[in-house]
């Protein structure tokens, strides 16, 4: 009789049927985010397998320099001061940097995949001193 009321049983009515849409939609959206989540994780897992069975090496000395490069900007201040050459694999790294950067950049770079020796030829500056490429000119 509650939703039946004459006068009040319509707004009643509504009410319920917009909880329970409410409801659904919100059920709906926990699927699909639980989904995602297990397409993510299964993303992962595959990409850990891979990299286990090395097969995401890099296709092309090319593609390892750019990948070198690509983490130049997150370990050095001045990426375009580092000269970044591959070849089979081995990576020569020339060019200026700041001693407080150097470990990680090498650190890193060593452990790449796809890199088998870091070759260091680059000089090392306490500070930026009266060296272009350190300052933000560019590189010669």
């Amino acid at each position: 009789m509650y939703y039946l009321d004459p006068q009040s049983g319509r707004r009643r009515r509504a009410l319920l049927c917009d909880k329970m849409t409410a409801l659904r939609n919100d059920a709906a959206d926990c699927l699909l985010a639980e989904g995602k989540q297990a397409a993510d994780h299964l993303h992962g897992w595959t990409a850990g397998v891979r990299s286990g069975l090395g097969l995401d090496q890099p296709a092309s000395d090319h593609q390892l320099g750019e990948r070198v490069r690509a983490q130049l900007g997150r370990l050095v201040s001045h990426p375009g001061a580092v000269r970044v050459l591959v070849a089979a694999g081995e990576v020569t790294l020339g060019g200026h940097i700041l001693a407080a950067e150097r470990d990680a950049l090498i650190t890193a770079v060593t452990h790449m995949t796809g890199v088998r020796r870091v070759h260091d030829q680059m000089e090392v500056h306490d500070s930026p001193g009266n060296t272009p490429e350190l300052q933000g000119g560019a590189p010669t």
